[in-house]
């Protein structure tokens, strides 16, 4: 199925692109989001009368998370505390949903989705380097230090 890019996607190009992608990505994920629009004449037509306001949206979005990218790197070490044995693993884990809330909560705001653990959930106390998603052109690392609750 074609479409067009109504957002610059990693790894499928930049706005404005005409792609091909598998049809249940496009009608499950890329059109619901508003990340595509199909590949007919009048869409094509509302695109380009829509160009310049979609360039200037996509350059305040990158603006936007530039600054929050910046604002995680000033961040430093944030610390979660969770329950752990005398060994140091965790009872459970730290996800995603962790991450976010500490770094939301360490004055950053920052969504579930936006949380990249490349290695899984973490499960042992210590410092752990988790990278945050932040645009197509935007991506910072930011540590946590996992420690054991008292």
């Amino acid at each position: 199925m074609e479409v067009i890019l109504l957002e610059k996607l990693k790894n499928l190009g930049p706005l404005g692109a005409r792609v091909k992608v598998k049809p249940g990505y496009a009608r499950n994920f890329l059109i619901p989001q508003g990340k595509a629009a199909p590949a007919t004449v009048a869409n094509l037509a509302a695109f380009e009368t829509r160009r310049a306001e979609l360039e200037r949206t996509e350059n305040e979005l990158l603006s936007a998370a530039k600054r929050r990218g910046e604002a995680v790197g000033a961040l430093g070490t944030v610390v979660i505390r969770q329950r752990a044995g005398a060994e140091g693993r965790l009872f459970g884990s730290v996800g995603a949903v962790d991450v976010a809330e500490a770094v939301s909560e360490a004055g950053v705001a920052v969504s579930k989705s936006e949380v990249r653990l490349t290695s899984g959930p973490v499960r042992n106390i210590g410092d752990h380097q988790v990278h945050l998603h932040l645009h197509a052109e935007v991506d910072v690392a930011v540590t946590i230090s996992v420690v054991a609750e008292a």
